[in-house]
C-alpha cells in the first residue's frame, strides 16, 4: 500500500442525544390543573350509571270552591237578625233544615227549605252542667289529674272521663228534662277532682258561678264518699278513723259511719269537707283496712242518685250545690 495514499477517515453515526427531562416549574396553590395524568398502570374507569330524570310531581288538585251559602248568612236575612245572633239560633237547636235540626252555623245551603222554630228565643240560651258517674280507673278530665300524668302514662293509652260527654251516653229519661244540643258539650271544666282507681260523681260545667263555687267554696262542702272494705271493721278501727284530728292536725275532720258490716265485707260511710286526693287511703291504711271499691256518692247538696256508670245526665234547675 503506498503511503502517499491518504487513508480514508472512518466516519461514525452520531451517537443519540440523551432525552432532557423538563423540570416543570411548581403550580401555585389552587391553579393545578383539574385533570391530573392517568398513569399507565392505572385501571380503566366504570362508566358512570346515568341518573334518570325524576317524574315532576303531579300537581295539587285545587279544592273545590263550597257549594251554596252558610245556614248563619241564610237566617239572619230571614229574622232579620245579626250574624252572631243567627249562630246563637242555629246553636240554640231552633232552625231546621228539610225538617231535620242543623247545629252548625257555617252548614252550606242552596235551595233546600229553612224553617225557624216559632218558640225560638235567644234567652233559652243558659250555660248547662253536666253530673258524669265515672267508671273505677278512668281519670277524671280534671286539669289537675291530667297533669299529674307522667310521660309515658300520657303515651300509653288511658281512658278520660271526657270522651264519656256524648249523646250515646245521656242517661235516658233524664229528669232535667233539658234537650240535648251540641253546644252543651264545649267549653266544660271539671274542678273537683276524683281518685282514678275510685267511682263515682264529676261535675262538668259551662256556668261560670258554679265553677268558683266548685273551687272558692269547696273546702266547706260536704262530700259523701261509700268506702267498701275487706273483712268486718272492729269498733277500735271505727274509732281510729274518726280521730283525724288527733293523729294530725293538718287533716281534716272526718266523720265515719257503718253502713253494712259481714265477716267477709264491710261498707263504710265518709263524710269530707273538701276534696283530699289519697285522705280515704291513708286512713284506711292507718286502721288497717283494706279498700276493695270506692264511690263518691254526694258533693254538697247534689247527689248521685241512680246515674249509671259511665251515663251523664243535665243538672236539674232546682239542683243547688
Amino acid at each position: 500500500m503506498n503511503a502517499s495514499k491518504s487513508t480514508g477517515t472512518l466516519k461514525l453515526p452520531p451517537k443519540p442525544q440523551k432525552p432532557v427531562r423538563a423540570i416543570s416549574a411548581p403550580v401555585p396553590a389552587g391553579r393545578q390543573s383539574a385533570k391530573a395524568p392517568t398513569p399507565a398502570h392505572a385501571p380503566p374507569k366504570t362508566p358512570q350509571k346515568i341518573r334518570q330524570a325524576k317524574p315532576a310531581p303531579a300537581p295539587r288538585p285545587v279544592p273545590a270552591a263550597p257549594v251554596g251559602d252558610r245556614l248563619a248568612k241564610r237566617v239572619a236575612a230571614m229574622v232579620p237578625c245579626s250574624r252572631s245572633e243567627a249562630e246563637q239560633y242555629i246553636e240554640g237547636g231552633w232552625v231546621q233544615v228539610n225538617d231535620t235540626v242543623i247545629e252548625e252555623p257555617q252548614f252550606r245551603i242552596q235551595n233546600q227549605k229553612i224553617t225557624i222554630d216559632a218558640n225560638a228565643s235567644l234567652i233559652d240560651l243558659a250555660s248547662i252542667t253536666l253530673l258524669l258517674h265515672k267508671p273505677a280507673d278512668w281519670v277524671d278530665g280534671t286539669e289537675e289529674s291530667l297533669a299529674k300524668l307522667n310521660r309515658q302514662a300520657r303515651r300509653a293509652h288511658f281512658d278520660d272521663a271526657r270522651t264519656l260527654l256524648a249523646a250515646a251516653n245521656h242517661m235516658p229519661k233524664d229528669p232535667a228534662g233539658i234537650r240535648l244540643l251540641q253546644r252543651h258539650f264545649k267549653q266544660l271544666t271539671a274542678s273537683v277532682p276524683l281518685e282514678n282507681a275510685a267511682s263515682g260523681l264529676v261535675v262538668f260545667t259551662q256556668d261560670w258561678r258554679i265553677q268558683r263555687k266548685l273551687t272558692e267554696e269547696l273546702s266547706s262542702m260536704e262530700h259523701e264518699v261509700i268506702v267498701d272494705v275487706q273483712g268486718a271493721v272492729s269498733p277500735q278501727a271505727l274509732h281510729l278513723l274518726n280521730r283525724t284530728l288527733d293523729s294530725d292536725e293538718s287533716l281534716p275532720q272526718v266523720k265515719v259511719s257503718i253502713n253494712s258490716t259481714t265477716p267477709e265485707r264491710s261498707r263504710l260511710r265518709f263524710a269530707i269537707k273538701g276534696s283530699h286526693r289519697g285522705l280515704i287511703a291513708h286512713l284506711c291504711e292507718r286502721a288497717k283496712l283494706e279498700i276493695l271499691d270506692m264511690r263518691r256518692i254526694r258533693l254538697g247538696r247534689v247527689a248521685l242518685s241512680d246515674l249509671p256508670v259511665g251515663q251523664w245526665r243535665y243538672l236539674a234547675p232546682h239542683e243547688k250545690f
